[in-house]
């Protein structure tokens, strides 16, 4: 009978399923896994420990020969690379790796894996100082997230409360070293990155080794870091410890207590800080108020202002004096032309012939059959045998008519 493919009317048997599984485990062959060492067990010949992945939770059980684990001296918490064949166990239906050589990871190899993965990040832009928010100047809510009952703990709440007494925290207490470090610290950032009250989120932890500090410079860490929204504190270990997390960070604070100082403003000094405020502006509300009266005291002591109708008075009688000096030019000038017109006048009635007439002169104009011939001044220049004819209307000469030889009459 073929097993096929198995239907709800043909399902397999476990051993089958069993044996399915074994065989695809025996092709995988060898293979080499790093971890954190965790339930360690070597009190036989055969050692029994627990490798689990630091950056998420998962875990593998490992049995070696208890000879390695006393040689290399390993301890829960421990990096190791283990090289080894998976075996499946059908009868308990398990799974675990059957090691024939255990590595520790030492120091240098540790930091020089946070080295190529602190390359990896800033050329990625996590630490470009463009993305770093600023933290708020006086948060709402302020999370905590540190080792519990921790001098770290202690130390940021002190701090922070002795600054200012007000302040309000959320603590979510994880574990800050071993193989569960990163998982929780990430469930708790996630966590406080969620509460719309919490306006900011300090990750404090103590002085330590380098193997105690390592999950504060694990990748998965420090990008849960960069996506966080709230804006991220790191407060790790000493000042010259450096974690990762301090380049992914949106403040890098030197200690726990330095975090306290950083996150909230001394009341004392801003009470001091609005003192001298108040001072300043009440000194230039004063300043001003002075400067404004003096301004006014200048302006009500000028002359238009002291004697308003001075100006005008004295304005008034320059406009009199000017409208009498105009009405004397005007009645000079009349004056003058009038002596002028009378004196024309006289010339005029003088040189008229008006004037002749009335002393008994007449004024003759010769016209002969071709025309006027001018003015006679005398009547000795009239031609020979002209007879002349004067007509004078209420004393003066109308019309002269003068009549040649041959000729007849014409009237002028």
């Amino acid at each position: 009978m073929t097993e096929g493919k198995s239907t709800p009317e043909n399902p397999w048997p476990v051993r089958t399923v069993a044996r399915k599984l074994l065989d695809w485990i025996n092709r995988l062959g060898d293979v080499w896994v790093e971890g954190q060492v965790t339930q360690l067990n070597a009190r036989s010949s055969t050692a029994f420990l627990t490798l689990r992945d630091p950056s998420v939770d998962m875990s593998m059980s490992i049995t070696c020969n208890a000879s390695m684990i006393r040689e290399l001296q390993l301890t829960e918490g421990s990096r190791v690379i283990a090289h080894g064949k998976i075996s499946f166990y059908p009868n308990r239906g398990t799974l675990s790796l059957r090691a024939d050589d255990i590595r520790a990871v030492g120091i240098g190899e540790l930091l020089a894996r946070i080295e190529r993965l602190r390359k990896l990040l800033h050329a990625e832009g996590l630490f470009d100082p463009r993305r770093k928010r600023r933290p708020p100047f006086l948060p709402n809510k302020i999370g905590l997230i540190t080792g519990r009952a921790s001098a770290a703990e202690r130390d940021v709440l002190t701090n922070a409360r002795n600054r200012w007494p007000g302040a309000h925290f959320r603590v979510v207490n994880v574990a800050v070293q071993g193989p569960m470090a990163v998982t929780q610290v990430m469930t708790a950032l996630s966590t406080l990155d969620r509460d719309p009250e919490c306006d900011v989120i300090i990750i404090a932890r103590g002085g330590g080794s380098v193997e105690d500090l390592l999950p504060f410079s694990d990748e998965a860490l420090c990008r849960a870091v960069s996506q966080c929204r709230t804006p991220v504190l790191s407060a790790i270990g000493h000042e010259p410890d450096i974690p990762l997390i301090d380049h992914v960070a949106d403040l890098r604070c030197s200690t726990p207590t330095d975090a306290g100082k950083r996150v909230v403003p001394d009341v004392a000094e801003e009470s001091e800080r609005v003192r001298q405020m108040r001072d300043r502006g009440r000194r230039a509300l004063h300043g001003w108020v002075d400067r404004e009266r003096k301004l006014l005291d200048a302006l009500r002591s000028r002359p238009v202002l002291s004697d308003p109708y001075g100006p005008l008075d004295r304005r008034a009688e320059e406009v009199n004096r000017l409208r009498e000096q105009g009405r004397r030019a005007v009645t000079q000038r009349l004056d003058r032309e009038d002596v002028h017109l009378s004196g024309t006048k006289a010339r005029l009635t003088t040189l008229g012939p008006a004037a002749t007439l009335a002393r008994g002169y007449a004024v003759v104009q010769l016209v002969t059959p071709d025309g006027p011939d001018g003015v006679l001044r005398s009547v000795t220049d009239a031609p020979s045998g002209t007879r002349l004819r004067v007509r004078v209307v209420d004393g003066a000469v109308e019309a002269v008519v003068a009549k040649a030889e041959g000729g007849g009459t014409d009237d002028a």
